[in-house]
């Protein structure tokens, strides 16, 4: 049907506040990371040890988790833009306790309020993605907003360490300027995601709260329970990389450039960006399976740059980008199924506990490092989380790639 003069302006809202929430989505997932690279400074200044800094990073994921719980799922209710804008703010907030309480209680207490911003947002923006672009191009495929929502997730968190790691290099101030840039970027994206439209009405009345459960029709609990299960190996190959870039890089291969470290985490969000973005077109049995062989692949190799009689930092960089670009990978194909198993209504809710299980695959690897290397060495502590996370892939990935195969044919005997 041609459009009326009235719905062409419409459109171009939408596709507006479409840019303004990925935006908005992928400002807080970078300053969500920000602290990486600049733990060491933080070390050095007040003394504390790498175990410190796990129980630093707990206190973010502490954050993410209780968000996901409590609030992942309100937009379903309230609506997405009446819920996205006060998780900015907090996030908000949480970068200028960064800037004002500089000490051990004011870092753990900025990162649990950075986590409670990152666990309401990602939900709320994959959903808000989803709805807009619906709306700018009724006749377009949802692929392009899955691929833009995954691809600002995990590009967000690579972002943010390089940033700062280029910023503690080169600028004065390391431990001021990366937050005064995200303060300001944070505003900014607070004012245009308050430009963007509304796309789910407030429900009337209000269902009685209760906290996030599982939120899917119970045929689909199967596919769930798989995309949920890759969601948390994807995260938690990551957060395996990313709990451990920095002390390899210091204690085994004595590199002590800030920016360095940035590039390096970057190096393997950057590569789960570029997978996500070829893979676009990609059928998900093919994009899992792809993404299972790159993840064990990275990991091998990063095992072998540290067990290599001279370490290696170009191995350790390689294996962290295409074990990156793995994961990536299968997180975008967990998405996939996740919103073509959900109905609207409950959309929020059903991604709130896909992210549950992400983030708790992130944090777990980290906060496991950093009990082991209290016992052990990086190398062996390495190896350890390589070999628990490497043999649950292989468990995971005839389910996983089975749920997609059987829905497959599910639609085929519908059409």
């Amino acid at each position: 049907m041609p459009l009326s003069p009235a719905s062409i302006p419409t459109r171009r809202r939408h596709g507006l506040g479409f840019w303004a929430v990925a935006f908005a989505f992928l400002v807080v997932m970078a300053f969500s990371t920000v602290p990486s690279p600049l733990y060491g400074l933080y070390q050095e200044r007040d003394g504390f040890s790498s175990f410190v800094v796990t129980i630093i990073y707990a206190a973010y994921a502490v954050g993410v988790i209780a968000a996901l719980l409590l609030a992942g799922h309100v937009s379903d209710w309230h609506g997405r833009r009446r819920v996205l804008l006060p998780a900015i703010a907090t996030a908000i907030v949480s970068a200028l306790v960064f800037l004002a309480w500089r000490d051990l209680p004011g870092l753990l207490l900025a990162r649990v309020i950075s986590g409670l911003s990152v666990g309401v947002v990602t939900a709320t923006a994959t959903a808000y993605l989803g709805e807009l672009h619906a709306a700018s191009r009724p006749d377009g495929s949802p692929r392009r907003a899955q691929l833009i929502a995954t691809g600002v997730n995990v590009g967000g968190l690579g972002f943010g360490p390089l940033i700062a790691g280029l910023l503690a290099e080169w600028v004065g101030a390391p431990l001021t300027v990366p937050y005064v840039v995200f303060l300001v970027a944070l505003s900014v994206a607070l004012v245009v995601v308050a430009l963007a439209p509304e796309t789910r009405d407030r429900q009337d009345p209000l269902p009685a709260y209760r906290i996030q459960r599982l939120s899917v029709p119970a045929e689909a609990r199967g596919a769930f329970a798989a995309a949920a299960a890759g969601a948390f190996l994807a995260f938690g190959a990551l957060g395996l990389f990313t709990g451990l870039a920095a002390t390899f890089l210091v204690g085994t291969l004595h590199q002590t450039s800030h920016a360095l470290a940035g590039v390096t985490v970057a190096a393997m969000f950057g590569a789960g960006v570029l997978s996500q973005t070829v893979s676009a077109t990609w059928a998900p049995p093919r994009t899992l399976a792809a993404g299972i062989a790159l993840m064990l692949t990275g990991m091998a190799l990063v095992v072998l740059a540290a067990w290599l009689s001279t370490p290696s930092l170009g191995i350790f960089i390689a294996g962290g980008a295409v074990m990156g670009g793995g994961a990536g990978a299968v997180f975008k194909g967990s998405v996939a199924t996740v919103i073509a198993i959900s109905p609207a209504e409950t959309r929020a809710e059903a991604l709130a506990g896909l992210f549950l299980a992400g983030y708790v695959g992130l944090s777990v690897p980290v906060v496991g490092a950093g009990i082991a290397l209290q016992l052990t060495s990086a190398k062996d502590t390495l190896l350890g989380f390589a070999i628990v996370e490497g043999v649950a892939i292989v468990v995971a990935a005839p389910r996983l790639l089975g749920v997609n195969a059987e829905r497959r044919a599910q639609r085929l005997a519908a059409a």
